[in-house]
């Protein structure tokens, strides 16, 4: 039963990951997304059935439009098999438990702002807002222990990260923000603190890697929202063993 529900949690990651390439793209331009369909963005051609199945599509088609030859940015099959990933491990991790659903919310919106930050640098509030109140909400059925642990973890995680915005004089985004504040909800207080350091940790290894490949000052913008991404999965799915070990080195 377990393998079969992973299966199908995997398939729905792969059909949801397709579409949360799409809010992620057209949300910070405010733009429908529900039409137009998708389409080609070098020739705009409208894509067939076919071209619109997850994953498979991309190595269907060599990684290429089939009209106009353009190759098609890797990110669409990464979002696509990591959201498939994620959506069945989560399943695994979790079973059918109410906190599932804070899992499956979770990953959608850290999935989206991936996608969007990555592609235009902005994690807008119309993706925020609805994953607020709905992981929220969720936090009700499924609180933390003690349930007001969610507030303070989010409070503490936007103070945080709004103090480091106001010494580097605009260093982090208002985006990045407002996307702490809502993590918070979910992790707790440890694991949110946990996710700033892995984030900044990835982070600062990326923009290394990026002012030595580009040779470029460590001036160049590079988003934050996918390194937060990154140490939020890693927190929330391991993030209590972390701690746990890393309190036991002193003990």
């Amino acid at each position: 039963m377990q393998l079969v529900g992973t299966v199908i949690f995997f398939c729905y990651g792969l059909i949801f990951g397709s579409f949360f390439n799409v809010v992620g793209l057209r949300i910070p331009q405010n733009k429908s997304i529900v039409s137009p369909s998708s389409e080609c963005s070098a020739c705009h051609r409208k894509l067939t059935f076919l071209e619109l199945v997850p994953l498979v599509s991309y190595v269907f088609l060599g990684g290429k439009c089939r009209n106009c030859n353009t190759k098609i940015s890797l990110l669409y099959p990464f979002v696509e098999f990591a959201t498939a990933v994620l959506f069945s491990f989560a399943f695994y991790k979790l079973g059918l438990h109410v906190e599932l659903i804070v899992a499956i919310l979770f990953v959608s919106l850290l999935m989206i702002i991936f996608v969007s930050d990555m592609t235009q640098m902005l994690i807008p509030d119309r993706i925020l807002l609805p994953f607020a109140i709905a992981l929220f909400l969720m936090r009700l059925f499924s609180q933390l222990d003690p349930w007001w642990e969610s507030l303070i973890a989010a409070l503490l995680g936007f103070s945080f990260l709004y103090l480091l915005a106001v010494i580097s004089q605009g260093g982090i985004g208002g985006g990045d923000i407002k996307l702490v504040f809502v993590l918070g909800l979910v992790l707790g207080i440890a694991n949110t603190f946990l996710m700033l350091f892995l984030a900044a940790l990835i982070g600062s290894v990326v923009g290394f890697i990026v002012m030595i490949s580009t040779k470029q000052s460590n001036k160049t913008p590079i988003p934050f929202g996918p390194s937060i991404a990154v140490g939020s999965i890693v927190s929330y799915f391991w993030g209590n063993q972390i701690v746990v070990w890393y309190g036991n080195m002193f003990y």
